[in-house]
């Protein structure tokens, strides 16, 4: 059984998840990274890892008992103050960023653009050794930022499995020290988006997100927590690369005024129309004078 925090350290850790929060929701910024420095890393590592999917088999048969020993192995009070930290910085954060997007577009992505690059820098620096196997995933990272750059052009819109699936990813990374999890959100062409969505507390998309994102912590966390301990220079040879992506991504998706007041707008709209089991999806955008896939005239990455 995992000791019971008093309330100062419940207090401290609230504050840290305030502070990962606000990472978390800022391209280039990584809320890993903010646990890492503070000292609960590996404190979350551990707490996340002690989940184990097979309790909900045992809550499912009815075997209380072995449920209830799961419980206790996970370290229940630090996960759940620090996620309400988290939370708490998502909805503060989101408004003042959709107001800086929409008001102050180029002066906001630039912003963001130096972030990841800097997060960059901050990468290669801590590779010692420029080696044949390292250079390798440099070439791969690259690869991998040319080709994910171009999904923006892709018409994956924003329906319920594509914000799971940006869920899965954008999580994965947010755990990891270096890894923004909105970088990779904003790479998806779901990050004005989901912002929308949480300043419209619009369910359906914040619930799918969600979902994604604890899908894959569970899935893929062990394995990337891997490959850093294992090849941790390859690993950082391979991020570095990836800062490419960051600069393709942002650095001419600068003129989107006026796209999140669109997307609040659209979110309302959709509301409405599933409460009255109305009109497609299609044809909200097309009143918008939008696609589903068309956001590349907005925000071309």
């Amino acid at each position: 059984m995992t000791p019971r925090p008093g309330i100062r350290e419940h207090a401290g850790i609230y504050l840290r998840g305030l502070m990962m929060g606000a990472c978390d929701i800022i391209p280039g910024v990584s809320g890993g990274t903010i646990a890492l420095i503070t000292g609960i890393y590996e404190r979350l590592v551990g707490a996340i890892g002690s989940i184990d999917p097979a309790s909900a088999k045992h809550l499912a048969r009815g075997d209380f008992a072995s449920f209830q020993a799961d419980l206790g192995k996970i370290d229940i009070p630090f996960l759940v103050v620090l996620l309400a930290g988290i939370g708490t910085a998502f909805l503060v954060m989101s408004g003042v960023i959709l107001s800086l997007l929409t008001d102050h577009a180029v002066g906001t992505y630039s912003f963001f653009l130096g972030l990841i690059l800097a997060s960059a820098v901050v990468l290669f620096l801590e590779i010692r050794s420029l080696r044949a196997a390292t250079l390798a995933y440099l070439v791969v990272g690259t690869g991998a930022g040319f080709l994910l750059a171009g999904l923006g052009h892709l018409d994956v819109g924003h329906s319920l499995p594509v914000l799971f699936l940006t869920g899965m990813v954008a999580l994965c990374a947010m755990i990891l020290p270096g890894i923004s999890g909105a970088y990779m959100t904003l790479v998806l062409n779901q990050y004005e988006f989901m912002l929308a969505a949480l300043r419209a507390l619009s369910l359906p998309e914040i619930v799918a997100y969600i979902a994604g994102g604890v899908t894959g912590l569970l899935i893929f966390t062990k394995g990337l927590k891997y490959l850093l301990t294992t090849h941790p220079e390859a690993m950082l040879a391979f991020l570095t690369a990836d800062a490419r992506l960051g600069k393709d991504a942002l650095g001419e998706g600068v003129s989107g005024r006026g796209y999140a007041d669109r997307r609040l707008d659209l979110l309302h709209r959709r509301s409405r129309h599933r409460r009255r089991g109305g009109v497609r999806e299609e044809a909200l955008y097309g009143q918008r004078g939008l696609s589903p896939g068309g956001f590349n005239n907005i925000l071309p990455f």
